[in-house]
């Protein structure tokens, strides 16, 4: 099968090496609507469900139950999502993941409504799709992020995109958090709903054109393998993607910050919005600056330093017992993670071939995306059988021995220069 070829140069601003470029590209401005409103609602949707539910259990084992309900099928669907990316129109998946996205949030409506009266393991039905969902939303965004935009505007693309992203991550908690008491939380789960399919409006707004692919052409677990074998022999983009998934896996607190609220910090549903939102915060100002100054020379350097002051970060905020302190580290945490996912964005962008980012993208969303799920599951056990202080602040010190391993393990990763990858 032949890869699709990319726009002419003139349609993505190629040539064009200010600092606004990639924003002067509609194109490329309608993706990123595409990409923050998709991440505020499963934002508001992921707050809301952590609140009611350790709010009826108050067993933080249960927040981890919500990452399980959501990374088993994400882990089945996401090697075949990668694959239809890769052979159908990029911009009607990403409409039909869209209409997904917003059944969850209008199926917890109802099953947390006074309509009707349900058990609390209901709840997790809906948050399974949303895992399957989620498994085309990542590969979506990375296949048409470079069509729109020529490759030498990859890296302040890839900036600008972690900035939405980051920003979008500040906002949806803060929202949920927020509104949780006036709305309720049916009517928060509505909010979310409406933002998901206002995602089809802005995917329905680029001009990206795709040849017609043929499904038949490649087999399924034969294509699955290929990308899997590219992302396996390139030691630098395995290195990153394996470094930030252990850092997320071992270091992920954030999914502990209901319980954190109930029984250290003694705070409401906003205080859990601003500790949801103050790691993205930090990450939007370090992408902030990363659009301005990009790192080529010394990046593996760079992002083994962030990951490992990320660890850091995470033993601070489990020693914490002051709310304001606790939001700090988080916030300073954020901008350590910021760092790793710029790099990482930027590496996958610039190593993969156009007809692969498919599914390099899914095997990325196996690695990065499912760890967050996988972390707050291991993070929910580790606190039921440790105590909270104890889970988080060992698994800091874990992510800075996992940075250590990977340092010494991929020299290639360590010696990055971006300006190097072909």
């Amino acid at each position: 099968m032949s890869a699709a070829p990319p726009p002419e140069p003139d349609e993505r601003g190629a040539g064009d090496s200010s600092r606004a470029a990639p924003l002067r590209n509609r194109n490329f401005r309608a993706l990123l609507g595409y990409r923050i409103f998709t991440i505020l609602s499963y934002q508001i949707v992921a707050v809301t469900a952590g609140w009611h539910i350790y709010a009826q259990t108050g067993n933080p084992w249960m927040l981890g139950l919500i990452g399980l309900a959501e990374v088993l099928p994400y882990f089945c669907v996401a090697p075949f999502a990668g694959y239809l990316v890769d052979h159908l129109p990029r911009r009607k998946l990403g409409m039909a993941a869209a209409t997904g996205l917003a059944i969850t949030p209008l199926l917890l409506a109802l099953l947390t409504s006074d309509l009707i009266e349900v058990s609390i393991w209901l709840l997790y039905l809906p948050i399974m799709l949303t895992g399957m969902v989620r498994a085309f939303l990542g590969p979506v965004y990375n296949a048409l992020f470079a069509r729109v935009l020529p490759r030498d505007q990859f890296v302040r693309g890839a900036s600008l995109g972690s900035i939405v992203f980051q920003s979008a991550l500040v906002l949806g908690p803060a929202i949920g958090g927020l509104l949780i008491k006036p709305l309720g939380i049916p009517g928060v789960f509505l909010l979310a709903a409406i933002l998901a399919l206002v995602v089809i409006v802005f995917l329905g707004r680029m001009g990206v054109t795709e040849p017609a692919r043929q499904l038949q052409r490649e087999p399924v677990f034969a294509s699955i393998a290929e990308g899997a074998r590219f992302v396996f022999g390139h030691q630098i983009l395995l290195a990153a993607l394996a470094l930030d998934m252990f850092a997320v896996l071992f270091g992920g607190a954030i999914s502990l910050a209901p319980a954190f609220i109930h029984d250290i910090l003694d705070y409401g549903p906003e205080g859990l919005g601003i500790l949801r939102s103050a790691p993205a915060l930090g990450s939007v100002a370090m992408g902030i600056w990363l659009a301005r100054n990009p790192v080529q020379r010394n990046a593996g350097r760079f992002l083994l330093y962030a990951v490992a002051g990320f660890g850091l970060c995470m033993v601070g905020f489990g020693l914490s017992t002051a709310f304001w302190l606790s939001a700090f580290f988080l916030l300073l945490s954020g901008m350590c993670d910021g760092v790793s996912v710029v790099m990482r964005s930027t590496i996958m962008q610039l190593s993969t071939p156009d007809h692969m980012r498919g599914r390099v993208s899914s095997i990325n969303g196996l690695f990065v995306g499912s760890s967050n799920e996988i972390g707050a599951f291991y993070m929910g056990s580790m606190a039921r059988l440790l105590g909270l202080v104890p889970a988080v602040v060992l698994g800091g010190f874990v992510t800075m021995g996992v940075v250590a391993t990977t340092a010494w393990r991929a020299p290639k990763l360590r010696r990055l220069d971006l300006r190097e990858l072909t």
